[in-house]
C-alpha cells in the first residue's frame, strides 16, 4: 500500500472534529506566513472558538428544528482541488443564459481563471477573493471578518478554513455595468467532501451592483458547502443579490449572509431554493445609517426529503429604517420547512417600519413546516407587524378553473404560480426574471409564455 492511501485510510478512521484539527494544521503549513499577522490570529481564534463549541446541536435553540446529525457523521474529504476537465458547456446549464455577465466560477472551493470573466477597472474589482487580497489589501483589510458573527460555530469553522470565495468592489458613485454571476461548481466524484468558500461583497456610498449565486454539484457524492458571504453596503448605495438552490439531493448547503447597511441604501437579497438534502440559510441584516431600505424575498418549492431552513435576523438599532420579509413555502411528499424570522426594533429606533410574512402550502399529509416569525420592540413609535399561515390550495378556486375548462393538474399548477410569484417582483434584469420564472414553473410543473407572466 502506497503512502497515499495508507494516509487516506488512516484518516477515515478519525472522527470529523479531529480530521478537522489536521486540515487546519494542514493549511496553516500550507500558507506558511504568506498571510498577514491579523489574518492569521483571525484563522486561529476561530478555529479555537469552533474547537471549544463544535458542530450546532437542537439543544441549541436556533437549531431546534433541524439537525446536522446525519450529515456530521460521514467521512468528509477536506482537499479542494480544481477539476481541468470541465469546459464552459459543462456549467452553462447552471448560469444565466443570453446575458452579458461578469462570471466567477469555482471548481471544489479553487477559482478557475478559464471558466470566468473578471474585470479590473479603477471604479470597480470584480475577481476571486485571494486577487482581491492581494490587489486591494487595504479594502480586504477594511471589510473581511468585520461582519460575520464569530459567535456561530459554522461561521468560525468557516473563517478558519475557507481559502477562496468571489471579491467584488463598487467604488463610490460607480455603478458595475453588468450582472455578476457567481457559481461554486462541486465535482467530488461520488466521495463526500466539505468545502468551505467565503465572499466579500463591498458597494461604497452611491455604488450599484447585483450579483447572481449558486452552488452546484456535479454527481452523487454528498457535499457539505459551509459558505459566508459578508456584504458591506455604502450611505444611498443599491445593493441586489439573489441566491438560486437548486443542487442534488444529496447536497447539504449552510449559507451565512451578513449585511451591513449605511444612509439611505437600499439592500434586496433573494432566495429561491428548489432542492438539496439540508439548506440552511442564516441571513442577518444591520443598519449604520438612517433612512435605510432592506428587503428579503424567498420561494421555497421542495419534495421529496429536502429540507430547507430559513433564519433571519433584521438589526433595527436606528430610526426611520424600513424592512420587507416574504417568505413563500410549498411543500409537498416527505419534505420539510423551517421559518425563524425575527425583527429587533431597539430603543433609540423611532419610525421603524418592520413588516414580516412567511405563507405555506402544504401539499401532502407527510411535509412539514415550523414557523415562528417573531417581532422584539422597545421603541414605541414605530409600524411593525408579522404573521404566518399554513394552509392547502383553494377547493373552491380549483373547482372554478375547472368549470371554465382547465384541468385538474394544470389548475393547480397555476394556483400555486400564483400564490409564489409576487416573490419575484423585485428582479430587474428581464434574462434572470425569465430563467427564474422558468425554474419556477419547471418545479410546479406548469407551460408558461412568459410574455403572458405579469409579476
Amino acid at each position: 500500500m502506497d503512502k497515499k492511501r495508507a494516509r487516506s485510510l488512516k484518516l477515515k478512521t478519525l472522527k470529523l472534529q479531529d480530521k478537522l484539527s489536521q486540515s487546519f494544521e494542514a493549511l496553516c503549513a500550507q500558507l506558511n506566513g504568506s498571510e498577514s499577522l491579523t489574518s492569521r490570529e483571525l484563522r486561529s481564534r476561530s478555529f479555537d472558538f469552533f474547537q471549544s463549541q463544535g458542530f450546532p446541536t437542537n439543544k441549541d435553540e436556533e437549531w431546534k428544528y433541524t439537525s446536522l446529525n446525519r450529515i456530521i457523521k460521514r467521512d468528509f474529504d477536506f482537499v479542494s482541488e480544481e477539476s481541468s476537465a470541465l469546459l464552459p458547456h459543462d456549467i452553462a446549464p447552471f448560469l444565466c443564459a443570453d446575458i452579458d455577465a461578469y462570471q466567477l466560477v469555482f471548481v471544489n472551493g479553487v477559482f478557475d481563471a478559464a471558466l470566468s470573466k473578471t474585470v479590473v477597472q479603477e471604479n470597480f474589482f470584480v475577481g476571486s477573493l485571494s486577487q482581491g487580497r492581494k490587489e486591494m489589501p487595504e479594502v480586504f483589510a477594511a471589510h473581511y471578518g468585520k461582519l460575520a458573527d464569530q459567535a456561530q460555530s459554522l461561521v468560525a469553522l468557516n473563517t478558519a478554513l475557507a481559502q477562496d470565495g468571489a471579491f467584488i468592489f463598487v467604488n463610490k458613485g460607480a455603478k458595475i455595468d453588468k450582472l455578476v454571476q457567481i457559481l461554486f461548481v462541486n465535482t467530488n466524484e461520488n466521495k463526500s467532501r466539505m468545502i468551505q468558500t467565503r465572499n466579500l461583497f463591498v458597494a461604497e456610498d452611491r455604488a450599484e451592483v447585483q450579483i447572481i449565486e449558486r452552488h452546484q454539484a456535479l454527481d452523487q457524492g454528498h457535499m457539505f458547502s459551509n459558505s459566508v458571504t459578508e456584504s458591506s453596503i455604502g450611505a444611498h448605495a443599491h445593493f441586489k443579490h439573489f441566491k438560486v438552490q437548486n443542487d442534488l439531493d444529496t447536497s447539504t448547503l449552510i449559507d451565512s449572509t451578513f449585511v451591513k447597511q449605511g444612509e439611505k441604501s437600499f439592500a434586496l437579497v433573494d432566495t429561491f431554493a428548489f432542492s438539496g438534502e439540508l439548506v440552511r440559510n442564516n441571513l442577518h441584516f444591520e443598519f449604520t445609517g438612517p433612512h435605510a431600505e432592506a428587503h428579503m424575498d424567498a420561494i421555497t418549492l421542495l419534495k421529496g426529503k429536502s429540507l430547507v431552513d430559513h433564519h433571519t435576523f433584521v438589526d433595527h438599532a436606528l430610526p426611520n429604517c424600513q424592512s420587507n420579509q416574504l417568505y413563500k413555502g410549498i411543500y409537498d411528499e416527505m419534505s420539510k420547512g423551517v421559518f425563524n424570522g425575527k425583527v429587533m426594533v431597539r430603543k433609540n429606533a423611532q419610525k421603524t417600519n418592520a413588516f414580516q410574512q412567511n405563507n405555506n402550502l402544504l401539499l401532502s399529509d407527510f411535509s412539514s413546516i415550523d414557523t415562528k416569525p417573531q417581532l422584539e420592540i422597545f421603541a414605541d413609535d414605530v409600524a411593525c407587524s408579522h404573521g404566518c399561515t399554513v394552509g392547502q390550495l383553494d377547493e373552491e378556486a380549483l373547482f372554478y378553473m375547472q368549470s371554465r375548462g382547465i384541468p385538474f393538474k394544470e389548475a393547480k399548477a397555476f394556483l400555486m404560480f400564483a400564490f409564489a410569484g409576487d416573490t419575484l417582483k423585485n428582479i430587474t434584469v428581464p434574462q434572470l426574471k425569465a430563467q427564474l420564472i422558468n425554474m419556477v414553473a419547471k418545479e410546479l410543473k406548469v407551460d408558461l409564455e412568459l410574455n403572458e407572466v405579469q409579476l
